[in-house]
């Protein structure tokens, strides 16, 4: 059986849909041999790794206060800290080193000093996730062994090279961005969230070109920060997924 792995990308609030995604994975019986995550996809693939089923997982995005993940720190580089999304991490999985998921997991921050990507397949998960998820500008960058890390969309948004480089042999990708529309938008959060992700958008294109399936949710209609749409979000990441991986399956027959 061939190693198929999966590569989630980010997008804020729009990664709820990587709930609907594994709903249809395990409808499927789509069987995964190792996850990547960047950003909010490191979140969601963490806990996928660890052993949280889609339903579990599911019910811990609907409870987040996604507001309350952040708190006020006073730094040279950022206003807010995501130290609560770590112990957020910590107190679902534990104290848990990358190495112990029960499915290979790889997690892509940037290392904003030097400007390339910092790739953690060892270490502590919590750790791992902040730094994936640290919007630059918003947070300060999470220090680790020295290096300033800050959100790993910078690099490589929906993360296929990790997956590629541990040996799987088909990889399945979610862009969550791809089919995004950009709003007017209402305040200094919304008009900094346009700019950083309408950035990545063809990046990740070129980037993810060779995966073997890539699904492309249509999260047009949803914006970055309202939470409010959760639930509607997790439906659309499922639907996409759904025809995606049957039409997938059926051609690799």
């Amino acid at each position: 059986m061939k190693k198929t792995a999966l590569a989630l990308g980010g997008g804020a609030v729009l990664g709820a849909a990587h709930v609907g995604v594994l709903r249809a994975v395990s409808e499927l019986n789509v069987q995964l041999s190792m996850v990547s995550g960047t950003s909010i996809g490191s979140f969601i693939a963490a806990l996928y790794a660890f052993g949280k089923n889609w339903e579990e997982i599911r019910d811990i995005a609907l409870d987040i206060d996604w507001f309350d993940l952040s708190g006020l720190s006073l730094s040279q580089f950022g206003l807010l800290s995501n130290k609560k999304f770590g112990t957020m991490v910590t107190e679902l999985l534990g104290k848990r080193d990358i190495r112990d998921a029960l499915i290979p997991l790889s997690i892509v921050a940037t290392d904003i000093g030097a400007g390339r990507k910092f790739l953690f397949t060892e270490g502590d998960v919590a750790m791992a996730v902040m730094a994936s998820s640290c919007i630059p500008g918003f947070f300060k960058p999470v220090e680790y062994n020295g290096v300033l890390l800050v959100d790993g969309v910078l690099m490589e948004n929906v993360p296929l090279s990790p997956l590629i480089e541990s040996g799987a042999e088909s990889v399945i990708c979610v862009d969550l961005l791809a089919s995004h529309s950009y709003k007017k938008p209402d305040n200094i959060i919304d008009l900094l969230l346009n700019a950083f992700y309408s950035t990545i958008s063809n990046t990740t294109a070129m980037q993810i070109a060779s995966a073997d399936l890539s699904i492309f949710p249509d999260l047009s209609g949803f914006s970055l920060l309202d939470v409010s749409q959760v639930p509607e979000i997790m439906e659309t990441g499922y639907r996409a997924a759904l025809t995606a991986l049957r039409g997938w399956m059926a051609a690799n027959r």
